[in-house]
């Protein structure tokens, strides 16, 4: 038996079991093989593209932890293709701006983009979903290995003008020429292989890059940690920070994106993004509006995405879909009518009531399990869930949280 006849037999197999049941084997590659076999039962949750693809050969598991998602990677091909097509951003480019202007043709500013250039190739998911835009696609990645499965993966996909450079991308960057999109996501380790978040501590360091790279391409899309505060994001790479994407899947924070170009002169917008919802706004937005506290009664509770609790864009929320703030700490919202679009989970109230024990049983006479969650209260969930003696789950949703008046209140609700 092959390796590969081994794999294709074992593809849904329990990865522990087959190596315990196979060690020692001689006529197979075994650690290869379970690697193999591992990584396409992880991608077909993360990656279900590739791990339909037959033959797509697999990375170390810390490689296929760390990179993009088809989701997330989709979604900033769908950025990219936006920045490119957008002939009043264009025209801003000094480099373009420039040049005459032409209805038509390969020197105007709205020329068909041609290369791409990806600083750190990693597993190749983004760069897959990009390069498709572009004349040419450039991977750049110092482990041998993934320019190897990227040389391997790339045609399987249907991407047959990827260009594979193996090497430090601070140094082949210097013999590429113009770049309509320049794509980094750098690596958040440091040498002792703890983790790191601030952008300067990452590699390759995008802020010390940052003006050479400005002036090599139209546009540079960086892939940030979701653990840093956008402002402080945009601030450190300064006026040429653009735009800011705050990414979620599933309602889990994913990362961040910051958009540089010479064409900006400051930040502009800012996109939450979860799965199918998205919110974006601009600064100026965000900083006229107030926020408004609401304890009366109310029959609709909202709870935002986690995209947009990261943006902390709440007197937003309240002037775009006319909700109120339980108070300002517990980031919960509510209305008297049900707002439409809004981006989050959405609750039809039925009980609201103190922590006053009588008040409590009455609230939630007949009610044997319940999904609790906390904000801005004195107990954990699962504390009081212990309290009032629920188990979990069910149709049922209960909310602790503390009103403006400092109220402690157990809102009783049913998903919409």
């Amino acid at each position: 038996m092959t390796t590969e006849e081994f794999i294709s037999l074992n593809a849904d197999a329990d990865v522990r079991r087959l190596a315990l049941s196979n060690a020692g084997r001689k006529d197979i590659d075994l650690t290869y093989a379970l690697e193999q076999i591992a990584g396409r039962q992880k991608a077909k949750a993360k990656l279900p593209r590739w791990a339909a693809t037959d033959g797509i050969t697999y990375p170390p598991a810390l490689a296929l932890e760390q990179c993009s998602s088809e989701q997330t990677a989709s979604y900033k091909a769908g950025v990219a293709g936006r920045l490119l097509a957008d002939k009043a951003l264009a025209a801003r480019l000094p480099h373009r701006a420039n040049k005459s202007n032409k209805p038509d043709g390969p020197d105007n500013c709205c020329a068909t983009p041609t290369l791409l250039v990806d600083l750190t190739g990693g597993f190749g998911v983004d760069f897959s979903y990009m390069a498709p835009l572009f004349g040419r696609a450039v991977y750049i990645e110092r482990q041998s290995r993934l320019c190897d499965a990227a040389r391997h993966n790339m045609p399987l996909l249907g991407i047959t003008h990827a260009e594979v450079v193996c090497g430090d991308c601070t140094q082949i960057i210097e013999g590429i020429g113009h770049a309509a999109m320049i794509y980094a996501d750098p690596a958040r380790r440091s040498a002792s292989g703890g983790r790191t978040y601030a952008v300067a501590d990452c590699t390759p360091d995008m802020l010390s890059l940052k003006d050479k790279l400005l002036a090599k391409a139209d546009f540079i899309m960086v892939k940030l940690s979701p653990m840093l505060d956008w402002r402080k994001a945009a601030a450190d790479f300064g006026r040429c920070a653009g735009e800011v994407h705050i990414v979620s899947a599933g309602n889990e924070c994913k990362e961040m994106l910051v958009v540089l170009s010479n064409g900006y002169d400051g930040l502009e917008r800012i996109y939450c993004v979860n799965d199918d919802e998205q919110l974006s706004f601009t600064p100026a937005e965000l900083a006229r509006c107030s926020q408004t506290c609401q304890s009366s009664q109310f029959s609709y509770l909202y709870e935002p995405n986690a995209s947009v609790m990261k943006a902390g864009c709440f007197g937003l929320l309240e002037e775009r879909y006319g909700v109120s703030q339980i108070s300002r700490d517990s980031h919960l919202f509510v209305s008297n009518s049900e707002a439409a679009g809004f981006p989050g989970r959405c609750f039809a109230v039925e009980n609201v009531t103190t922590m006053n024990k009588r008040e409590l049983k009455a609230a939630l006479a007949g009610i044997i399990q319940a999904n609790v969650s906390v904000r801005n209260f004195p107990m954990t969930a699962e504390a009081l869930r212990k309290k009032l003696k629920l188990k979990d789950g069910g149709d049922t949703y209960l909310f602790g949280t503390t009103d403006g008046e400092g109220r402690h209140l157990v809102i009783t609700c049913k998903k919409k």
